[in-house]
């Protein structure tokens, strides 16, 4: 997974040949330097249709699934855990065409985060995104609740030996 998220570009080339983006239309069109800002376009195509020949709901969340947990865990670093707890989205208008998405964390918004767990604890804050067409037109509003907290820390020990078994002497005697 490390080498997967090594830098933004590398990231973006995998993720849109990822069979189920790939075949569902899905392509992330950027992914900025330092993980903040990601973009995605999801192309209507025969195999994104729906019945009335707009745009799949279900390619309308998928577009939006994994990235504001990529973005939260790349902008707070690798001392954290961070997964999806919930998700809505609210369909406002038929995608007739291509739609494109934004995810975009702020710094203030990362260290409210920090902030939240700075003792520990989970925090569980919820991030929006619009799918909009072309031209502006919201097709739906996508809300994510995510799960965030530090990692647990193992206690740190005096000495790193392994117990002694009965007859054997510890290198530190």
């Amino acid at each position: 997974m490390s080498r997967l998220l090594s830098t933004p570009s590398r990231f973006r080339r995998i993720v849109s040949w990822w069979p189920p983006y790939r075949f569902a239309g899905i392509r992330v069109t950027h992914i900025s330097e330092d993980w903040s800002r990601v973009r995605v376009k999801l192309k209507l195509g025969r195999f994104n249709r729906n019945l009335f020949g707009t745009q799949f709901g279900g390619s309308l969340y998928s577009m939006t699934d994994p990235f504001w947990v990529l973005v939260v865990l790349k902008r707070l670093g690798q001392g954290y855990v961070v997964w999806d707890k919930a998700a809505e989205i609210d369909y406002v208008a038929p995608g007739r065409g291509d739609v494109y998405c934004e995810f975009h964390l702020t710094e203030e918004r990362a260290e409210e985060i920090r902030a939240a767990t700075a003792d520990g604890s989970k925090a569980l804050p919820w991030f929006e995104t619009l799918v909009t067409t072309e031209d502006g037109t919201v097709v739906a509003r996508v809300r994510k609740q995510l799960y965030v907290r530090p990692k647990r820390r193992e206690p740190e020990t005096a000495t790193t030996a392994q117990p002694s078994q009965p007859g054997r002497t510890s290198p530190d005697s």
